[in-house]
Formats: C-alpha cells, sequence, structure tokens
C-alpha cells in the first residue's frame, strides 16, 4: 500500500533576480517505503533542480486525499473532523475521526469553498477546525507510469518463480560486485530428480 511522504530537500536556488540562495523546500510524494521515497524523489528532482541537491529528511504525512485545481500552485491544508457511526449499540459512543487533505486554493476562503465542493457528496456532516498553507513545494503521486513499474517487476517475478517451478532451476543471486550477477545464472538442480 501507498503513503505520502513529505521530503526535505536542501539545494542552492537561483531566485529571480539572478542571485542565488541556499534553501530548504519539503516536497510531497506517494511511496511504498522510506527507501522508495528517497530513491523517487532524486528520479522525480534529477530533472528539474540543476546542480546537487541533498535529502534533508523524510516524514511519513498523513494525508487522505489530494484536491488539485489547475489555477493554482498554493497548497492549504485542511482538517476536517466528524463522527462515524451512531454509536450502533447501546452504550458505545460515535468514534471521533480527524482527516487531513491537501488543496490547492488562492486564499484560505478559496479553500474553504473547494473542501466543501470536493466532500460535497459525503453522507455526514463535518467540522473544518483548521485551514493553513502549507509549505510543500510540488506533489508527486504514483501515477501509471509508478504502478506500471510495479506490476512490471511482480510480472518479471511470477515469470521467474514459473520458470524456477516448471524447469526445475534456481536463478543465483549474489552479492553486488561478485561475478555471479548475471540475471541469466542459472543452476541445474540435480537433487530433486530421480535417477
Amino acid at each position: 500500500m501507498n503513503s505520502w511522504f513529505t521530503v526535505k530537500v536542501k539545494y542552492t536556488k537561483q531566485l529571480e533576480d539572478g542571485t542565488f540562495k541556499r534553501v530548504s523546500e519539503p516536497y510531497l510524494l506517494a511511496a511504498m517505503t522510506f527507501t522508495d521515497a528517497e530513491a523517487r524523489i532524486y528520479e522525480e528532482l534529477g530533472s528539474l533542480i540543476r546542480g546537487e541537491f541533498i535529502v534533508t529528511g523524510i516524514t511519513r504525512t498523513d494525508i487522505h486525499d489530494i484536491f488539485h485545481y489547475e489555477d493554482s500552485d498554493v497548497w492549504f491544508k485542511c482538517k476536517i473532523n466528524f463522527e462515524s457511526g451512531d454509536g450502533g449499540e447501546e452504550g458505545q459512543k460515535a468514534k471521533k475521526v480527524s482527516q487531513n487533505f491537501l488543496i490547492s486554493a488562492h486564499s484560505v476562503k478559496e479553500a474553504y469553498d473547494r473542501l466543501h465542493e470536493s466532500l460535497g457528496g459525503m453522507m455526514i456532516d463535518f467540522q473544518i477546525p483548521n485551514i493553513a498553507i502549507s509549505p510543500i513545494v510540488d506533489i508527486f503521486p504514483f501515477g501509471d507510469e509508478g504502478e506500471d513499474r510495479v506490476a512490471v517487476d511482480f510480472e518479471k517475478q511470477v515469470k521467474k518463480e514459473v520458470a524456477e517451478h516448471v524447469l526445475g532451476t534456481k536463478t543465483v543471486f549474489s552479492a553486488s560486485g561478485s561475478d555471479l550477477d548475471d540475471e541469466d545464472s542459472v543452476i541445474e538442480d540435480s537433487f530433486g530428480e530421480e535417477e
């Protein structure tokens, strides 16, 4: 399952007046693990940032959904509260739930209106206790490309396991740097065959 991670990146940025300044900026991206998040941020920002950059921090971020409107690149973090269920059985209280959303807008009022518009189909009443501007610079969700990459890796693994089972061979995985790193290295399974 994918999660959202906030990744802080430090690099030298050229400002509009032509001067250079060392900045630290947070980006939000979808990833499966912290390691995957680090690899994805290097992949995503490698072509966007000139020069070197370093990752200074990665944190898991609790975001329920993101609503992007094309007319704005400013992100607002919105928190909503609601009660799940009606208490169900006698004596049980309804559970209070909080969820965070990111929404692009020009102002707090516009973020409030857009959040109501986006969540208009909810069948429960909710309150919005907090809307604040977010420092997030950009968001990198898993797109078709990321899902395709996972699907291709899974397909390769399945084919490899089928080949091992049907052909009675084992693939060799060795430590990096050794001369047995070739994916086509195969060892015949002579112990599994009856003579």
